[in-house]
């Protein structure tokens, strides 16, 4: 399983804060998205509001995306939930579904007992129930348990685990994880801001939020730092970094659906509790993509 590249996370669409999922929109984004040079489509992660949708839902998700994923691009869903077996449960549907791959967060719930024996366990129990490869992630700042490095190195010797995303931002970490772990596992960062300097340390590539709605962006720097072309990877590292921190730690994914819809893309509301950004942040977003546009216009960076 190939994952070097860049990969967004994908937004799930709503018809209204409190409606369904709208599953027109989400292959109106797919079928864009796969005009580029995307690597393929993660759904069902994070910035998926994941979470708040229920089973049906994250099924139906799944089978949508498929429909737009061609074969020859990789379709990762969230598995993850806080039991194992309700994780290896959710896993066989997402393959039953077409999914390639499952991302299988650390449970959180219970985040004091989550040794990392307790999680050496429950991943290995998933990996060995799964029909499909499985792709651990971690991200402490949402789900509240760091999944130990040695832990990591311990689950890379599984057939079936074949990487991990790392949505930490701390470069040196994800450096820690690649030398810790065989040559064919990869690690691919969910910080855009990080990119760049964890693509020159080991990393695969990049699972980034603000691929949602800077594709190209993200693959022309992918693309420019494994040509080894630092000084022009670095320059657009520091043009996206602004709108990649603006559609995360600044205004969330109320933010990241607003600049998609600035892009062109179908963002939508997020589902409730959750509540659209204020005009004051679209402003702000409107400014940054915009900014962002002219950046690759000068380079000459083709658009989808």
């Amino acid at each position: 399983m190939n994952l070097d590249g860049v990969f967004p996370p994908v937004a799930t669409p709503f018809l209204s804060g409190a409606g369904p999922v709208d599953l027109d929109a989400l292959r109106f984004n797919a079928r864009r998205w796969m005009s580029t040079g995307l690597r393929g489509l993660v759904v069902l992660g994070s910035n998926g509001e994941a979470a708040l949708l229920d089973e049906d839902e994250a099924d139906a998700v799944i089978g949508a995306a498929r429909e737009c994923v061609p074969a020859d691009r990789v379709l990762i869903a969230g598995t993850g939930r806080e039991s194992t077996r309700a994780t290896i449960a959710a896993t066989r549907r997402a393959a039953a579904l077409g999914a390639d791959l499952a991302l299988v967060r650390a449970p959180g719930f219970f985040k004091n007992a989550m040794t990392g024996e307790v999680l050496r366990r429950h991943f290995t129990a998933v990996a060995d129930a799964s029909p499909i490869p499985i792709l651990l992630y971690n991200f402490a700042a949402v789900f509240g348990v760091n999944l130990p490095t040695e832990t990591v190195a311990q689950l890379a010797a599984h057939s079936n685990i074949v990487g991990l995303k790392e949505s930490g931002g701390d470069v040196a970490q994800v450096a820690d994880q690649v030398s810790a772990t065989p040559a064919g596992f990869q690690v691919v960062v969910g910080a855009a801001p990080a990119l760049y300097a964890s693509l020159c340390v080991g990393a695969a590539g990049g699972v980034v939020a603000v691929a949602n709605a800077a594709p190209e962006a993200c693959v022309r720097l992918h693309a420019l730092a494994r040509a080894g072309r630092h000084e022009e990877a670095l320059a657009l590292q520091r043009a996206l970094t602004p709108l990649a921190r603006a559609v995360t730690a600044t205004y969330g994914v109320a933010g990241l659906k607003a600049a998609m819809a600035v892009a062109g893309y179908k963002g939508g509301v997020p589902r409730g509790p959750l509540q659209p950004a204020p005009p004051a942040a679209v402003e702000h977003l409107t400014k940054l993509v915009v900014a962002l546009d002219s950046f690759l216009v000068e380079r000459a960076v083709p658009r989808a």
